[in-house]
């Protein structure tokens, strides 16, 4: 899984927050990449 990946799954509506959020706990990206991708910061 890359973030290219899961950038194009959420805005696709195929992923929710929640689930990209998921990625950034099991370290596929980073807390900055879960900003670009959903728009808002990322809180654990």
């Amino acid at each position: 899984m890359s973030f290219n990946m899961i950038k194009k799954n959420y805005d696709r509506g195929l992923w929710t927050k929640q689930m990209v959020a998921i990625c950034v706990i099991k370290g596929v990206i980073t807390a900055e990449q879960y900003m670009e991708i959903t728009g808002e910061v990322y809180a654990n």
